[in-house]
């Protein structure tokens, strides 16, 4: 819904509003002038804060909350049998879903998407700072971060590929960080990715910006130009002359040959010089002075559960929703660039069964880049409470000398005994629960 279809008049209710897009286009709703409101689960989640210092009303989910004068926004994380959802249509209160609320709101701005298997929270938030810094901007990451900024030029917004979902979108440029497999509950094959995103190319208006090391991504076909970006001389924006120190990166930016700039990151890890060139080229191809987007890049503070470095006593502890292969090699990578002379150990939590079941031997390899791995109980889902495989089967497939085996929450025992080592939680559940315990123990010990 386009913002002049909004009403100050109505009530913007969402189903399930701390999700991570969800609480972020609520934010974004918000800052905009509207009335926001939502409900939930009690449970606390780390998107939570932000609703709450916005002072945006949660309530538990009960369909009694529903009264004339709300306009439903409804997360993708629930059916229609969900009893508000159910209730609303039940009311003839409207009711959109959040992908298709999102696909016609973005409409009058010049709008950039970041879609991937993976990479897409660290880039749109990466994007999003760097054109705030130049241009009115708002934008929606899937951190739950969001901000609505009147009259802006650019929109900003994070592309989820479950479901199809993005499908809705028809942006002006879309960055596709990666096409793997993922989502085995809906997706048949690595082809059935590759369609959807095929297909999202084709709803691109302006230009799609695409990583060059990615076979699937080069085999895209579509009406509009695709610059590829990366490290390759095949690549249209190619980084070269790349530094990585335990500050960060720096590198020069090449556009068919010909120097666009020199820049420099505080991000860590081969993504985050990928990512940057993503921003840099969008930015590019926009007519932005590359001072500028170098002056930005130099301020980024990172996105939530993104690499997030702590640190208790003489540990080390990075929090990050790494939960796929590729994105545990990314994330060890980086601590290994920041921390190089400190022992890695890496704690990650399986998320769901099928996922987990799926890339068995994926997250054996991905894990076998930190010195020491604990696994955690395998996250469940709604739609999966159970499956055939545990993080038994997992810790179990980790080189011996490096598994430490199940880490359960009550027994941090082990975990305890290292001392000036960098710790790594990973995982898209809660995680963090772990994390915490870990945390109050260290601080008693």
């Amino acid at each position: 819904m386009a913002e002049k279809e909004l009403s100050k008049d109505k009530t913007y209710y969402f189903v399930g509003i701390k999700g991570s897009g969800m609480a972020s286009l609520a934010l974004l709703l918000h800052d905009l002038g509207y009335q926001v409101e939502g409900s939930d689960i009690t449970q606390y989640t780390f998107t939570q804060k932000g609703l709450e210092d916005a002072n945006i009303k949660i309530y538990p989910f009960n369909k009694d909350n529903l009264h004339a004068g709300l306009f439903v926004i409804a997360g993708n994380a629930f059916d229609d049998d969900q009893e508000e959802i159910k209730a609303a249509r039940a009311m003839g209160l409207p009711v959109m879903r959040y992908h298709e609320f999102l696909g016609k709101f973005m409409q009058p701005y010049t709008s950039i998407g970041v879609a991937g298997t993976h990479g897409k929270t660290s880039t749109s938030g990466l994007l999003a700072h760097v054109l705030s810094g130049v241009a009115k901007t708002s934008y929606l990451i899937g951190d739950g971060s969001g901000k609505g900024v009147p009259n802006s030029r650019f929109f900003v917004f994070e592309a989820d590929e479950y479901r199809r979902h993005f499908l809705a979108y028809h942006p002006d440029y879309m960055i596709m960080t990666n096409i793997d497999f993922d989502h085995p509950d809906y997706y048949k094959d690595i082809e059935d990715v590759y369609q959807a995103f095929e297909t999202e190319a084709n709803q691109t208006q302006k230009a799609v910006l695409a990583w060059g090391d990615d076979k699937n991504l080069r085999r895209l076909k579509a009406d509009v130009p695709i610059y590829y970006y990366g490290t390759s001389d095949k690549d249209d924006f190619q980084a070269v002359n790349i530094e990585r120190t335990t500050a960060g990166s720096s590198f020069d930016v090449m556009y068919k040959g010909e120097s666009i700039g020199r820049y420099e990151t505080p991000l860590y890890g081969k993504h985050g010089v990928l990512n940057s060139t993503a921003v840099i080229a969008v930015a590019y191809l926009e007519g932005i002075p590359s001072g500028e987007v170098a002056r930005e890049l130099r301020t980024f503070g990172g996105v939530k559960r993104r690499f997030a470095v702590s640190t208790v006593g003489d540990m080390t502890i990075i929090d990050d929703y790494a939960h796929h292969p590729t994105e545990i090699e990314a994330t060890l990578d980086a601590a290994r660039q920041k921390f190089p002379d400190k022992k890695i150990i890496a704690v990650f939590q399986p998320h769901t069964y099928s996922r987990t079941l799926a890339f068995l031997d994926g997250f054996t390899k991905a894990l076998d880049k930190a010195d020491e791995v604990y696994i955690t109980p395998i996250f469940g889902s709604a739609r999966e409470s159970s499956g055939k495989v545990s993080a038994a089967d997992l810790a179990k497939k980790i080189i011996p000398n490096k598994s430490k085996g199940v880490l359960h929450q009550d027994d941090l025992t082990s975990l305890l005994q290292e001392h000036n080592a960098v710790v790594v939680f990973m995982g898209a559940g809660d995680i963090q629960k772990y994390e915490t315990a870990y945390k109050k123990a260290l601080e008693q010990r």
